[in-house]
């Protein structure tokens, strides 16, 4: 079953073109993640999956419930964390919770709210006021806010920006839990190497459009190799091999970086070292990662406008 399917969808601001006719189809169960640059457009398509803003153009469906025309039974089946740090000043965590059930017109949801609570580790922040939470524990209570009527689809909006190694964990060992019993989870971060870690499929935006969509394993092998990076006691680079470099400084002799599709491309350098006098100080053979995708595919500058 598919989770959420985005269908051409368009939105403009006074001219500037936030989403450009972006369609995706995100199934039941994913861990999927949507990355890109400032002003990519992926709070402006997530703002339009949550029912925050409409599209002008295309439509959206959770479950197959349009989030415009059916905008209750998708709400129903949607939690979102937001970016921003919205609170209530006047209520305790528990109370917090026990409103945000009662939203979706849900009662006696206590069991459930102690449940999340502890997962999160808020259980003895419980009957604190929001206003006296740290900036990290009031993100965990919008996490906590985001999953209190047990949603299927869970979309993570910068979950972790500015919070410590502690609240990183605990939320990514229990966001794992639910995406293991069957809970769609969509994920932006600019911190790339969550999303290596957790998501199984990735889609990158660049001024609006999708302009790479496919597994994280795939990415890796198609979009970017690995990297030898050779230091050098004494000798030169080959001129026959200058092509491959991407990367060259001089610390305590020649070091480089050199592109390689995979390890069977790595005797012929060394044998082409050998042959030319170099004499190899240190050599190491490096992954890709998704960073190094994520440079090669939307770069790292782009236009101001919303995101």
């Amino acid at each position: 079953m598919t989770a959420i399917q985005i269908n051409s969808v368009e939105k403009s601001y006074k001219g500037f073109k936030a989403l450009k006719g972006v369609s995706l189809t995100i199934e039941e169960g994913e861990f999927f993640g949507l990355l890109g640059p400032n002003g990519a457009g992926k709070t402006t398509l997530i703002s339009t999956v949550a029912g925050l803003i409409r599209p002008d153009v295309g439509n959206i469906t959770i479950h197959g419930h349009d989030v415009v025309t059916d905008f209750r039974e998708a709400r129903k089946r949607l939690g979102v964390v937001p970016q921003e740090l919205v609170f209530d000043p006047f209520f305790t965590v528990r109370e917090t919770l026990r409103l945000q059930s009662g939203y979706f017109g849900i009662r006696n949801n206590d069991a459930w709210i102690d449940e999340v609570m502890h997962n999160l580790d808020l259980t003895n922040k419980a009957d604190v006021n929001m206003r006296a939470l740290s900036g990290g524990m009031k993100r965990r209570v919008l996490v906590a806010q985001a999953l209190v009527h047990k949603p299927p689809v869970i979309v993570l909006d910068e979950p972790t920006a500015g919070v410590d190694v502690e609240l990183r964990q605990t939320l990514w060992k229990f966001i794992s839990r639910l995406n293991r019993e069957g809970h769609t989870v969509v994920l932006t971060t600019h911190y790339l190497e969550e999303a290596q870690a957790m998501c199984q499929r990735v889609a990158m935006l660049k001024l609006g459009e999708v302009v790479a969509l496919d597994t994280m394993s795939a990415l890796l092998r198609r979009v970017s190799g690995s990297q030898l990076v050779v230091n050098l006691k004494s000798g030169d680079l080959p001129e026959g091999l200058r092509h491959l470099v991407s990367h060259d400084e001089h610390v305590n002799g020649n070091r480089y970086t050199l592109r390689v599709n995979d390890v069977n491309e790595v005797e012929p350098i060394l044998a082409s070292l050998r042959v030319h006098g170099a004499v190899i100080d240190e050599m190491q053979l490096e992954q890709a990662d998704l960073e190094d995708i994520f440079l090669q595919v939307v770069g790292d500058k782009q236009p101001g406008g919303p995101q």
